[in-house]
């Protein structure tokens, strides 16, 4: 058990939103599922990339907002386009590669690549890339790496 974890606080979607984000990482799993007074599910534990969650159903008391967001780094493009794909069912688009799931969870879904263009070498190249990000929704890796090259 890791010392510290998240907690996420939904209605009553936690066994939905575990299995949505279960399926979408690997090295993810289901865990543990407390039932409340109801019968139904109180509190869900599962893993995502080795780190452990547990979602509450808490009813409509608070809801999520953009002050915290869960950053999945990604290595490629098509990483970039399978989380961003997977995540936004049902959700909303944001600007510079963030978004909101169908439960109003906020997700940032960065290439690796993002840390050299914003902090690279070359100061006017990385004002040219963040200019580009600006721009974007979803973060293209090839437009931004074009606009660092002042392409």
């Amino acid at each position: 058990m890791q010392k510290i974890s998240t907690c996420l606080w939904f209605d009553d979607q936690a066994a939905e939103a575990a299995e949505l984000y279960t399926s979408t990482f690997d090295n993810s799993s289901m865990g543990r599922i407390v039932a409340g007074p109801d019968g139904n599910a109180m509190t869900v534990e599962f893993e995502i990339e080795g780190r452990e969650f547990m979602g509450l159903n808490g009813r409509p008391a608070f809801a999520f907002n953009e002050a915290v967001s869960l950053v999945v780094n990604c290595d490629s493009q098509e990483e970039v386009d399978r989380f961003w794909e997977a995540l936004l069912v049902g959700g909303q688009e944001s600007r510079c590669g963030w978004l909101k799931d169908r439960f109003g969870l906020s997700w940032q879904i960065v290439p690796t690549a993002m840390s050299a263009l914003l902090g690279g070498p070359d100061p006017a190249g990385s004002q040219r890339a963040m200019k580009a990000m600006m721009t974007m929704q979803k973060l293209d890796i090839n437009v931004l790496q074009r606009a660092y090259d002042g392409h």
